[in-house]
């Protein structure tokens, strides 16, 4: 059994979960944002709402289905509230369009928020209201809030397309018009509440505290987007078992079990330990088009994402600065308070 499937199923073992379904336009556009949200198990991409069994693809874009495109998240209610998950659900759509999402028009790319019971219908209308009282948009909300229906998965090439390919899914987040619309709406917004969090963009910190705690090199690397040199780094060759974390934030990034020996010089990974973990952006400096890796919560730049990884893992090769990493070692996980992660050496 794969060992990420294995920690899933450890996890959700003996836990009541409760599932959360959203439409928010292209399905690819939304799983990566919840993924990582602590206390959600698992996110799927699908379709629900119409009146076909069992549609397919090209089935619902047709927009003759009555499907919407939607995911359906696993989550745990004690550990992350519903209001929470709608927060997220807000802030990745554009709610006062009645045609579709961004370049995606049709039924088929309405929003809507579907619940599973009253207590999410009444919390879904009460953020609905908190939002349109918050006055952010010149247009009226027309998110729909409808009964949960059965929920169909779509096929495995759209499950966590994100990963499997980045860079078409980062051109298609740009091009359709879905970023920058979200970043002129949301980036540095400070919002009240609508349930019981915050939320906010991270920004990188550049104190001269902060300065003083890294090395020349870390602090480059990390706030600079600098480039160490190639083997003549700390994790190029390294293989102990572990994690690897942010130098700066501490949050897990990457696992010894999906590192390679790439033969470029830096640490290679095929995968991240948890893709809401990192950032991924189009980089056209230096004359060349790369997409960047950047961890969510500091900021930092870790490196760069390639094409040319194993095919037997998917292809990918995330190059990593060594300068961005600190290495927890598998004995030392509990201790160091990453002890959630121990499963995936047993």
């Amino acid at each position: 059994m794969n060992l990420y499937k294995e920690m899933h199923q450890s996890f959700t073992e003996n836990v009541p979960t409760a599932h959360a379904t959203f439409a928010g336009g292209c399905f690819w556009c939304m799983v990566a944002p919840f993924e990582s949200l602590p206390g959600v198990f698992k996110v799927i991409s699908g379709y629900t709402g119409g009146h076909l069994e069992n549609p397919s693809y090209e089935a619902v874009c047709s927009g003759n289905t009555g499907h919407y495109e939607a995911i359906d998240i696993t989550y745990d209610p004690a550990r992350l509230p519903y209001q929470k998950l709608l927060e997220v659900f807000w802030q990745q759509i554009d709610p006062t369009d009645p045609g579709g999402q961004f370049a995606d028009r049709g039924s088929q790319y309405h929003s809507a928020i579907f619940y599973h019971n009253q207590e999410q219908k009444q919390l879904a209308e009460e953020s609905k209201a908190k939002l349109e009282s918050l006055e952010i948009f010149d247009k009226p909300i027309v998110t729909e809030i409808k009964p949960a229906e059965t929920f169909y998965p779509a096929e495995d090439y759209h499950q966590d397309f994100h990963r499997k390919n980045t860079e078409h899914y980062q051109r298609y987040r740009q091009g359709s018009g879905r970023q920058t619309y979200l970043d002129r709406t949301w980036k540095g917004c400070k919002i009240p509440s609508i349930g019981n969090e915050k939320v906010f963009r991270s920004t990188p910190e550049k104190s001269p505290m902060l300065k003083d705690k890294l090395t020349p090199l870390q602090y480059k690397v990390t706030h600079e987007n600098a480039t160490e040199p190639p083997f003549q780094n700390e994790y190029w060759n390294y293989t102990k078992p572990g994690i690897y974390v942010d130098i700066v934030s501490g949050e897990p990034l990457f696992s010894s079990l999906d590192k390679f020996d790439s033969s470029c010089g830096w640490p290679s990974f095929s995968k991240p330990l948890n893709s809401q973990t990192i950032v991924q952006k189009a980089d056209h400096s230096h004359g060349m088009e790369r997409v960047e890796v950047r961890s969510k919560k500091a900021n930092s730049h870790l490196g760069h994402v390639f094409n040319d990884g194993p095919v037997e893992t998917g292809g990918l090769r995330y190059c990593i600065n060594s300068a961005a990493l600190r290495f927890i070692p598998m004995e030392n996980l509990k201790k160091e308070g990453y002890e959630k992660y121990l499963i995936l050496f047993k």
